[in-house]
């Protein structure tokens, strides 16, 4: 594989250790898919921030680890992608982990690699737990600031960025009580885990909005699955089989294929849907006219927010540029953006 950039470089931006990088360079043995690919994007990354470097001088690496289906985890690398070379601060260097299950001891082990290489900063979706806490604010305390993602985590961050979560809970009950077609019947709402605080503050503020506008209607809840098609569809079955119709559903952790088949498969009547992100999934499901509503929030809003956090807190440019959350979008099929 030709190259022009140094080993330790390229491991730097790779996020791998430098015998790996160079045994892929080489073309050596025990070499996994996922490191070729790495190392792969990882020189296509360098060679596009090497004209940046020349105009604005000091580089800046952040680490984006995000737990979640690839389906939201391929925007956020679209969008940090898209985002970076237009901050004018300096030259962000994106480096991800994505994954769209990771367990505790994943996501540890991969903020432990960012303490040991070092970095400017985190970029951070991931389960709100007393180990990940700690790692958070080991990182803080090693100079390394934390920014959240979509879901906080109660730790020393620096700051979040993305939805305002309790905003969009209470738009998707204003809808509901609005948008069903009889003042009774049951909601269902569906959460892809309950550590992820983002989801959390959804729940709460769309129960608390629903209780006030419509307390004629029934909920019901549940959590899990990750918003995996699978583990989503086999955790909610059971829920279904004693629920009886479902008059509505807020789907606010994704997996809304399975949500939906499980539901046809229970009932014979489509329910009022409304779901989160304009993802690729949720535009197949909005064409065929099986999700109603998606509440959705600019990615490259909470990209560009995100980068601007971390040049203010490296004195590269002035707090009056920051951001704050995304503001909620009400999508429906009449107003979609292509």
């Amino acid at each position: 594989m030709t190259h022009r950039f140094p080993i330790k470089e390229i491991a730097r931006q790779a996020g791998l250790g430098v015998a790996t990088v160079d045994r892929v360079l080489n073309g050596r043995a025990h070499v996994s898919p996922q490191a070729q690919r790495r190392v792969t994007a990882a020189m296509g990354e360098l060679e596009a921030q090497e004209a940046q470097l020349a105009a604005k001088g000091r580089r800046m690496f952040v680490d984006v680890i995000v737990e979640a289906p690839a389906r939201f985890s391929q925007e956020v690398r679209r969008a940090a992608e898209t985002v970076a070379p237009g901050i004018g601060a300096a030259v962000f260097r994106p480096r991800f982990t994505l994954q769209e299950r990771m367990d505790e001891a994943e996501m540890l082990a991969a903020l432990a690699r960012v303490h040991r290489r070092g970095a400017q900063g985190v970029c951070l979706k991931a389960r709100d737990t007393p180990a990940v806490r700690a790692a958070v604010a080991r990182l803080t305390e090693a100079g390394i600031p934390v920014v959240t993602l979509v879901t906080d985590v109660r730790a020393d961050r620096l700051a979040y960025v993305g939805l305002d979560n309790a905003g969009a809970g209470r738009t998707a009950a204003w809808l509901t009580a609005r948008m069903l077609p009889r003042a009774k019947g049951t909601v269902l709402t569906t959460r892809s885990r309950d550590t992820f605080l983002g989801e959390a503050a959804r729940r709460s503020a769309f129960r608390s909005e629903l209780a006030r506008l419509a307390p004629e209607l029934t909920l019901i809840e549940t959590s899990g699955g990750g918003g995996l098609p699978f583990e989503t569809r086999r955790d909610l079955e059971p829920v279904l089989r004693e629920a009886g119709e479902i008059a509505a559903v807020y789907s606010m952790g994704g997996g809304n294929g399975a949500i939906l088949e499980a539901l046809g498969a229970a009932q014979t009547r489509r329910p009022l849907f409304i779901a989160h992100d304009l993802d690729a999934e949720n535009r197949r499901l909005m064409d065929r006219g099986q999700v109603d509503v998606v509440l959705h929030h600019d990615l490259r809003h909470d990209m560009r927010a995100m980068f601007t956090e971390l040049a203010v807190h490296h004195g590269l440019a002035s707090p009056d540029a920051k951001l704050g959350a995304s503001p909620v979008q009400v999508i429906t099929p009449h107003n979609r953006p292509d």
